[in-house]
């Protein structure tokens, strides 16, 4: 299949001095999900596992979004995989497109919004990652794919090696911070509010606590915190135990939706 490339636009010699440059980018729209760039370890990972779930030829694999590119009238070589992140906010329009002129893909999709043109033919991959993207945007990712059998799919290896993948980006960008726990003789605000949320009172004298900002293995107590005497400590743990048997009961009690008879009909003749 063949569609006419987009004419070459000509450079002016404005367009490409440094000084016209920096001043043209004061006027840039701030970056939206359309402006995602997918980290290189990112990519090789969806890659590589495409490439192995579909058997797929990575030399037939190509690319066509990238600014200011029309992937309508992209050049696409009969036999091409299209393995790419296109822009969110076109992602159902792409995907009938490509349905439409039997263009095999994969393409990294919003996972809230993953099941888009549901008419179109494509299956859905939920893998329940979130990648963060070059520009620092973290979005619940999914994807959206020519391939396979199933309408839907969950893909747990996927998750695992973008997880590793994200994680090692993340690590290369931000200081590995210790996490703690508190134990039951340093009260923090957020934790005595959950009590107030789940109807436990729990009253502190001045002469049961002394305050404190961090402690000496190094937790900081953002905001600052109470170290609570023993007595004070055993009143507190109960009242969070109280506390977590409430939010348990008020979980299990929350009204479940049901289908209606219309929805049961659908669903007993879904399989036949």
């Amino acid at each position: 299949m063949s569609f006419s490339p987009p004419p070459p636009v000509q450079l002016t010699f404005e367009d490409v001095t440094p000084e016209y440059a920096a001043f043209v980018e004061k006027f840039e729209p701030k970056k939206t999900t359309d402006d995602c760039y997918t980290p290189d370890n990112i990519y090789a990972t969806v890659r590589d596992w495409a490439c192995a779930r579909y058997c797929i030829d990575t030399a037939s694999i190509v690319r066509p979004f990238w600014p200011g590119n029309d992937y309508e009238r992209f050049d696409y070589p009969d036999d091409c995989f299209v393995l790419d992140n296109p822009p969110f906010s076109l992602i159902s329009k792409i995907v009938r497109f490509y349905m439409r002129h039997g263009v095999r893909f994969l393409l990294f999709a919003p996972a809230l919004s993953l099941f888009t043109a549901p008419e179109s033919g494509a299956n859905y991959l939920c893998c329940g990652i979130t990648i963060t993207y070059a520009n620092g945007a973290k979005v619940n990712t999914g994807f959206i794919t020519s391939e396979g059998e199933y309408l839907v799919e969950t893909v747990p290896g996927l998750y695992r090696a973008l997880k590793a993948a994200d994680d090692e980006n993340r690590r290369k960008k931000t200081k590995k911070l210790r996490k703690y726990s508190m134990p039951d003789c340093v009260a923090t605000a957020a934790r005595l509010g959950g009590l107030s949320i789940y109807g436990e009172a729990f009253r502190l004298r001045r002469e049961d606590a002394v305050y404190l900002k961090k402690l000496d293995c190094g937790a900081n107590l953002f905001g600052g915190a109470w170290l609570l005497s023993e007595r004070a400590a055993a009143e507190h743990a109960a009242a969070e135990r109280a506390a977590a048997e409430r939010a348990a009961a008020e979980r299990a009690a929350a009204e479940r939706a049901v289908l209606s008879d219309r929805e049961r009909a659908m669903q007993q003749a879904l399989g036949q």
